[in-house]
């Protein structure tokens, strides 16, 4: 399976350009179009690439890839529901292949089809019970559902893998915080700063949790930090239901910003 990877990388070079003919789309080769449908999707333009892809599977309706890659466009373009079809189907023809089902879950999250979501997951970590997409998403599921025991245990899992990523790691610490344990989350959330500078996610945690044990003028610091890196955190809407942070960190941050606007 190949999945798409969306890279905004901005790159001034003094270059020449050499421009290669290339053939018309009706006679692409499927190879050719394959290539082009999964650049077009690396570089963010899905509308052509969802056009190039359904082209390409107009011949080769039986790619799982292509149709897990079209599925993948059409939930960036906004289409949860044909994302979701594309992934059933992409799943029919190769169900070892677990990325459609990870895949599928995303689309099914994006619809709140939270039971949905956990069965693709949790058959993915049947299969692969160290994949740290599983074990994220999974969480963030579980999140969703206001069992946060469960979603910071997954998000332990996910943390401590070798393929760990550093949101997992803030996640984990925030549940922790939405848990109530203070100060296993605060110093959790410090040893990532320590790491990871520049990482808005947890400077926007740790000044939430300053400002729920007291300490307003460290939590203004980090404030600062986290503001310049990332102004979302500013919204509770987008914290709730993007980033997907817990209830009590987001109700501590915004009465924290509340107090600073005043």
């Amino acid at each position: 399976m190949i999945k798409i990877k969306v890279f905004n990388v901005l790159l001034l070079l003094s270059i020449v350009f050499v421009f290669v003919p290339l053939p018309s789309q009706a006679n692409a080769s499927p190879k050719f179009l394959f290539e082009k449908a999964l650049q077009e999707s690396n570089d963010g333009d899905f509308i052509q690439a969802e056009k190039d892809w359904s082209l390409y599977l107009n011949e080769n309706p039986d790619d799982a890839a292509a149709l897990s890659n079209r599925g993948n466009t059409r939930l960036a373009l906004g289409d949860p529901q044909g994302a979701i079809r594309d992934q059933t189907i992409a799943i029919k023809i190769s169900p070892e292949d677990l990325d459609p089902y990870l895949n599928r879950g995303i689309a099914e999250e994006a619809l709140q089809l939270w039971d949905d979501a956990s069965e693709d997951y949790k058959y993915v970590l049947k299969k692969n019970p160290q994949d740290v997409s599983a074990l994220y998403n999974l969480a963030n599921v579980m999140g969703s559902m206001d069992n946060w025991i469960e979603a910071k245990k997954l998000f332990s899992q996910a943390a401590s893998s070798n393929n760990s990523i550093a949101m997992a790691r803030s996640s984990e610490a925030i549940a922790i915080y939405q848990l109530g344990d203070l100060e296993l989350a605060e110093k959790k959330i410090r040893i990532l700063i320590s790491k990871y500078p520049l990482f808005a996610d947890a400077r926007a945690a740790l000044s939430a949790l300053l400002w729920r044990k007291g300490f307003l003028g460290e939590a203004e610091s980090n404030w600062a930090a986290a503001s310049g890196l990332d102004i979302r955190y500013s919204d509770r809407d987008w914290l709730l239901n993007i980033r997907r942070w817990p209830p009590k960190p987001t109700s501590d941050l915004i009465a924290f910003l509340a107090l600073e606007d005043r």
